[in-house]
């Protein structure tokens, strides 16, 4: 199991009846212990429990307590010779009213009333031998929110099948996008307090959900129409208050889905969560799995972590920058010209997935921008970092879709954070409608038509923010003359695994270089095109990659390609784990690699100590 199946598992525990006697079995279960495992704690084979629990050896001493006794049933716990002697790293006692736990270890507890306790799940995620738990605790509201949008996905195409077809899917993912939006704004006061969504959404439709579509569907409808012409546009009064959205996210008439009973009551489960809490930066990462039939049984685990994400985005260009502002100290000139620098960076993930590298990187920007405004006492100052600076290509629709929204979000949480939730509130809607996310196969397409070299404009114009069609392209950069940084985390592919497609891919990129193309992995095609978009224009790429381009036969066959370009190689990081949310599962071994046409004189390689911290040697 992996953790968004395991929130799921214990949120429906937490709503069924209590039942004493199997509570500690059926929560056991819900981490994803195996039923023979069960059977021998409940034939007392492996339960060796003395206060009347249940224990399982390394894991957690469990006891139902009598109702008011939890405190006490707790101590029990803690001061149970059995405890210790079978090394238990968590206690629980509850008694179906309130719910405490302890980690014996840390001494860290959790205190909630029942029904709360899966908003602690990840507390006990040792128990199914998840290792990225500090990761989790930090995300626990992502991972809920993505399992219930899953859940509420699947119940819709039930009702709507034809809506998961190739040709209607993205309707279904456009739909899913709105419903995001409209969460996050009714929680952050984007929407004004009179014109809650999930509250008219509940008031407004019937229980049995048949006419649900069609309140959404007028609630829609007044995002896409301005104020000046709502009074022709025949809005419902109770659609009238929400505000105009559009920014491309309203702007057609995309069909809602009809709603059966259980997918309304799942869509005001999502509403009636806290979106202030979403982390924009990692949900796309897990949630882009639930449009896609082939990967939805990995849900989550595209997890990627903001310190992996670091490992590749500091050593490109946020360290240069921390460095800049260290010696900067206090002399507002200096800092000045740090801030106009900021100012004309540009931000390119050409495999961007949901974007969470590009929703890093501009929110670790926006901080070094605010401490720049706070040593000049400019505090509260309008940000000078553009989102359109932030680019990427995804190939796949949802991802794409969610990639823009994550950033508008990111956007607008820095707001909140630097300029306060008033001035946030007054500068975020309407959406703009520029478009910075290309939904696009990144191999076949010319990268500078994209995100184009210093002192060039773009080739294409794009109609809106949310606009996905093939021929779909940016909009020109703010603040032109700037430096330009590649990242991301391609796909991988050995030769071996590689589709009909991929291979056709890997022949457009390097046939007429060498005849040895087909023992590369796929990721390679990135750092070609990489290669030759810095032989255009001063340009830094880093990648995540598969260690195997660093060694073997493909050394021999890729490098020599990407030195003759001009690149060097600028830094590198030595193998790790990049690790998901599943369980029993350390994740992939990868490596990273940035090349420069310009590398500072020290080029870096990190590694990782048998500590777990990180060391870095100059070469």
């Amino acid at each position: 199991m992996n953790a968004v199946e395991i929130e799921q598992a214990v949120s429906v525990l937490a709503e069924e009846p209590f039942d004493p006697d199997q509570f500690p079995y059926t929560f056991l279960e819900a981490f994803g212990n195996k039923k023979t495992t069960i059977k021998r704690l409940r034939a007392g084979t492996t339960n060796r429990s003395d206060v009347g629990g249940v224990l399982q050896r390394s894991n957690i001493h469990i006891k139902v307590a009598p109702e008011g006794e939890v405190a006490a049933a707790l101590t029990d716990l803690k001061e149970s010779p059995e405890t210790a002697r079978a090394k238990a790293k968590l206690v629980l006692a509850t008694d179906g009213h309130e719910f405490r736990a302890e980690d014996m270890e840390s001494g860290d507890i959790v205190v909630c009333d029942f029904p709360e306790f899966p908003e602690h799940f990840g507390f006990f995620l040792s128990l199914a031998g998840i290792t990225t738990v500090k990761q989790i605790r930090e995300s626990a509201f992502d991972i809920r929110a993505t399992g219930r949008l899953n859940r509420l996905y699947v119940e819709l195409l039930k009702e709507n099948p034809d809506l998961g077809g190739t040709d209607r899917q993205r309707d279904m993912n456009h739909f899913m996008a709105r419903l995001i939006f409209c969460f996050f704004a009714e929680d952050t006061d984007i929407f004004p307090h009179q014109s809650p969504f999930t509250s008219t959404v509940e008031q407004m439709s019937t229980p049995e959900g048949s006419n649900t579509h069609e309140v959404i569907d007028e609630i829609f409808r007044a995002m896409n129409t301005e104020f000046e012409d709502r009074e022709t546009a025949s809005l419902p009064r109770w659609a009238d208050a929400f505000p105009y959205v559009n920014g491309g996210l309203f702007s057609d008439s995309t069909e809602v889905p009809r709603f059966s009973r259980t997918a309304r009551s799942y869509l005001l489960h999502l509403g009636n969560l806290d979106w202030k809490k979403i982390n924009p930066d990692i949900f796309g990462s897990m949630i882009q799995a639930v449009a896609d039939d082939k990967e939805r049984g990995s849900l989550g685990m595209h997890y990627t972590s903001v310190p992996n994400i670091l490992k590749v985005l500091n050593p490109l260009f946020l360290d240069d920058l921390r460095e800049q502002l260290k010696e900067a100290g206090g002399n507002n000139r200096k800092l000045l010209n740090l801030r106009h620098r900021m100012a004309r960076i540009r931000v390119f993930d050409p495999a961007c997935g949901s974007g969470n590298f590009l929703v890093v990187a501009y929110k670790e920007i926006r901080a070094i921008e605010a401490e720049i405004n706070r040593r000049r006492r400019e505090r509260g100052r309008h940000s000078d970092i553009p989102l359109t600076n932030f680019r990427g290509i995804e190939i796949r629709d949802f991802p794409a879709e969610v990639a823009r929204l994550s950033l508008v979000i990111a956007e607008y949480q820095c707001d909140v954070l630097y300029l306060g939730q008033k001035k946030a509130v007054t500068v975020v809607l309407p959406l703009n409608k520029e478009n910075w996310i290309t939904c696009a196969n990144a191999l076949r397409l010319d990268w500078s038509s994209i995100c184009p070299p210093t002192g060039t404009e773009v080739k294409h114009v794009a109609d809106d923010l949310f606009e996905s069609a093939p021929d779909q392209s940016a909009i020109d950069f703010r603040n032109e003359g700037g430096e330009t940084y590649i990242c991301g985390n391609p796909p991988y592919r050995g030769s071996q695994w590689q589709t009909a497609e991929q291979k056709a891919d890997l022949k457009s990129v390097f046939d007429g270089r060498t005849r040895n193309w087909k023992q590369l992995d796929y990721v390679a095609g990135w750092f070609i095109k990489a290669a030759d978009y810095g032989a255009q224009t001063p340009a830094a790429s880093g990648f995540v990659t598969t260690n195997s381009i660093c060694q073997g036969r493909q050394v021999a066959t890729l490098w020599p390609l990407i030195l003759k370009t001009g690149q060097k190689i600028a830094f590198a990081h030595t193998s790790f784990k990049w690790a998901n949310l599943a369980s029993q599962k350390a994740g992939v071994t990868v490596a990273i690699v940035g090349i420069s046409n310009r590398p500072s004189y020290v080029r870096q390689l990190f590694s990782i100590r048998t500590d777990g911290e990180t060391a870095v040697r100059g070469a």
